[in-house]
């Protein structure tokens, strides 16, 4: 028999409730996390499976200018939120944190660590998901900006530094050469330091590719984002087939490759799936999955936000399917904790 799901109330099912959420969706007043694949719909009690949330957290999620909760990040000003902020700016360096309106800037720029995003802060792509500025660079990368991220990670004390960079159609390679040397300019600063680059997709140059993989970064991470049929409206210009092949080409050079999915744009949970099912027969090994958090009313609407209950059951599904290691949870983004993520699979030497 089938399991339908729905919410418990307060620990208990009530069914007047019930009747109201139901009444409410068909008037169109509760939006998709309520409407989507937890709606209460109609089953006999005694066959639902109920995820718990409390009366106020269900009447905040009917009012459509809310975030539930579970998605609103506490981002403290502490020392070293600050000290990281000013060594940031005092090496004119970007950060993908602020950039991209990451909910863990505070979580993570208080433990000294962050995301450096290299090759400028236009992108060349204008994914209608991301909040960084969509625009036609104007130049070449600072060819010093290697070095300076390398005495950022160095004074921070990193061991485990993630490295990403905007999309650059407009050069050559992409800006794969300036991955390269990023990496080498962080291990030659930082002896001994872990580098993961997360990577865009290079317009699908394999030799472009080649130049990031020669300078052997510890981890390979290009997000897949969404699923196959939602492509076009997501992330324009890009193609699964392609993020797919970039990924299956760096694992055959022998890299660990990672990838990222963002959930609440409108996928089906059999999508999500065959997405995973994908990954693993590419041979990639780490996944992150969170929710989508519309930056501005300029850009896609939520479809829907998953409950917390939700995410254990995804990654299981990944580790099911055989992913390595699954990150998932409501704030979880690619870098998310990058360093313990990588952990998972490893190989010790």
């Amino acid at each position: 028999m089938d399991v339908e799901r729905g919410f418990r109330i307060d620990g208990a099912v009530d069914t007047e409730m019930e009747s109201a959420i139901r009444d409410a969706h068909r008037a169109g007043r509760v939006p998709d996390l309520v409407a989507g694949d937890l709606v209460l719909s109609g089953g006999p009690l005694d066959r639902l499976e109920f995820v718990d949330v409390s009366v106020a957290e269900l009447t905040q999620l009917t009012s459509a200018k809310r975030l539930p909760r579970w998605v609103i990040a506490k981002n403290p000003l502490s020392g070293g939120y600050v000290d990281t902020k000013a060594l940031m700016r005092s090496k004119g360096l970007t950060t993908v944190c602020e950039e991209a309106a990451c909910p863990n800037i505070g979580r993570c720029w208080s433990r000294l660590t962050a995301t450096f995003m290299i090759a400028g802060s236009n992108c060349t792509r204008g994914c209608r998901f991301c909040n960084i500025a969509t625009a036609r660079p104007i130049g070449p990368p600072d060819a010093d900006e290697p070095e300076h991220v390398a005495e950022a990670a160095a004074q921070m004390g990193l061991r485990f530094v993630v490295v990403t960079a905007v999309a650059r159609d407009d050069l050559p390679d992409g800006g794969a050469a300036h991955f390269a040397a990023t990496i080498r300019a962080l291990r030659e600063r930082s002896p001994g330091i872990k580098v993961e680059v997360l990577i865009p997709d290079l317009r699908g140059s394999r030799d472009a590719l080649d130049i990031v993989i020669d300078a052997t970064p510890d981890v390979l991470n290009h997000n897949t984002e969404t699923v196959p049929r939602l492509y076009s409206r997501v992330r324009p210009g890009a193609r699964y087939e392609r993020t797919l092949e970039l990924l299956a080409h760096s694992v055959a050079a022998g890299l660990r490759t990672k990838t990222g999915l963002m959930v609440g744009l409108g996928e089906r949970l059999p999508e999500l799936t065959a997405v995973f099912s994908d990954l693993v027969s590419v041979g990639c090994e780490l996944v992150t999955v969170g929710q989508y958090l519309r930056p501005t009313p300029d850009h896609l609407p939520v479809s829907r936000f998953y409950a917390p209950a939700e995410y254990p059951a995804l990654a299981a599904r990944g580790r099911e399917l055989g992913l390595a290691h699954v990150e998932a949870g409501p704030l979880v983004r690619s870098s998310f904790e990058a360093d313990r993520v990588a952990e998972h699979g490893a190989v010790a030497v």
